[in-house]
């Protein structure tokens, strides 16, 4: 088992979660964030910590493209482990449906 980020960061990027995390396993993307699955060691602290509620076990029904997404990612974008503030606009996306096809980005964030 692993965490995953799922859409409901997308636009949101909390980053509570990269404060938490003891083995640094969060990759930043332009708007949102991932986890790496290789490095995830299923402590589960993290998905408390999300204020969107976008981390979920992937034993989670549903979550396959998740999955793929998160280690896809994980493996361009740069390591991030330090909290910085999200966009000013993240709580108005906050739960809203259709957020992969509207906005994600391929693009890497500037990490740590």
């Amino acid at each position: 088992m692993t965490y995953v980020v799922t859409d409901n960061c997308i636009r949101c990027k909390y980053m509570d979660c990269v404060e938490v995390c003891p083995v640094d396993c969060f990759y930043e993307g332009d708007n949102m964030l991932v986890i790496h699955p290789d490095e995830c060691i299923d402590c589960g602290v993290c998905e408390p910590e999300c204020p969107a509620e976008a981390i979920k076990p992937d034993t989670e029904p549903g979550l396959d493209k998740w999955l793929k997404i998160n280690t896809e990612y994980a493996e361009k974008w740069p390591n991030i482990t330090i909290k910085r503030e999200g966009p000013a606009d993240g709580k108005e996306h906050d739960g809203e449906e259709g957020k992969f096809e509207k906005y994600f980005s391929p693009d890497p964030g500037q990490g740590d």
